[in-house]
């Protein structure tokens, strides 16, 4: 598929883009590559392909779900100026 010129310079002013004018007709032959290639992967059959997840047959190792540090809230909370019910108090702020 073929890009022309002027499609490159609206291509560009969408995505907010500055292309010299030296430059437009590079971009046209990469673009045009680009959804030749696109093209081409749509005539691909994948009647029958079930849909991936991950390219490889991974599975994540999990760990047991299991307590290991000791609860240190109180601990840390103490050099807070203020407190309630395991919270940080804050000043409201309203703009």
């Amino acid at each position: 598929m073929a890009i022309g010129a002027d499609q490159v310079t609206a291509i560009a002013r969408l995505a907010r883009l500055h292309i010299d004018a030296s430059e437009v007709a590079g971009y046209g032959a990469q673009l045009s590559r680009i959804l030749d290639l696109v093209a081409e992967m749509d005539r691909v059959d994948t009647d029958g392909v079930e849909p991936l997840a991950h390219p490889l047959e991974v599975v994540a190792r999990l760990r047991p779900d299991v307590v290991t540090e000791p609860d240190r809230r109180g601990v840390l909370q103490q050099g807070a100026p203020a407190v309630e019910d395991g919270y940080y108090l804050v000043p409201k702020f309203i703009e």
